[in-house]
């Protein structure tokens, strides 16, 4: 191994977490040891063991920091216009974290937990914001759950097919098969991804308006 150069702390810990988003986002929790992500960072277990103390400290120390990302880039008081943009941007700056806390996690139930109260807060939001459409509590709460998995599950779909990170020799290479966005943009585009995430969500809001 080459010889690790001296951080200060702060900063070590960050490159850890970094390496173990990349390490987790791969293979997930179970089948991920800390020795991979010792090697993914470029470091002996031994300095990794002075910032954390076992696997799981690890773990929750990347869902941590992706929530708090998450939180202060996109908010968790408010929806509007901008809130599914900013979403996509986060994720495309912090791919391998979003992966794990919303693809990972949830099948673990020693970190459920987190996946679950993020998305309470989420749901809890988005029927607040639609309640003024949809009256019907029992539809408003439908559409908020459902809004909330779609839009999820649009940015994870535009993570692994569209976004720069994804794969060049998997789907993201080939044209997108809806033509390119506004302006020529093609798939590649957050902006793009953004706009059909949205329409995706209006369409999910529009079934349940029409049911009343």
């Amino acid at each position: 191994m080459e010889t690790v150069r001296r951080m200060r702390r702060a900063e070590r810990r960050q490159q850890i977490i970094d390496a173990a988003a990349r390490t987790f986002a791969r293979t997930g929790f179970g089948a991920t040891s800390l020795e991979a992500v010792a090697h993914e960072a470029g470091i002996s277990k031994v300095i990794l063991y002075r910032h954390f103390e076992s696997k799981t400290d690890l773990y929750r120390a990347v869902l941590d920091r992706c929530r708090e990302r998450l939180v202060e880039q996109v908010g968790d008081d408010h929806f509007d216009a901008g809130t599914i943009p900013a979403l996509v941007r986060a994720a495309g700056a912090d791919p391998d974290g979003f992966r794990v806390l919303f693809r990972y996690a949830a099948r673990e139930p020693e970190f459920r937990d987190v996946v679950d109260s993020f998305t309470a807060t989420s749901v809890e939001l988005a029927r607040r914001e639609l309640a003024e459409r949809i009256p019907d509590p029992a539809w408003a709460g439908w559409a908020a759950r459902l809004a909330f998995t779609v839009t999820v599950e649009g940015v994870l779909a535009w993570l692994d097919t569209g976004s720069p990170d994804a794969d060049p020799s998997g789907p993201a290479s080939c044209a997108d098969p809806s033509g390119p966005g506004p302006s020529g943009a093609g798939p590649l585009d957050p902006g793009v991804a953004a706009e059909r995430i949205t329409l995706a969500m209006r369409g999910v809001i529009g079934a349940a308006a029409k049911e009343l």
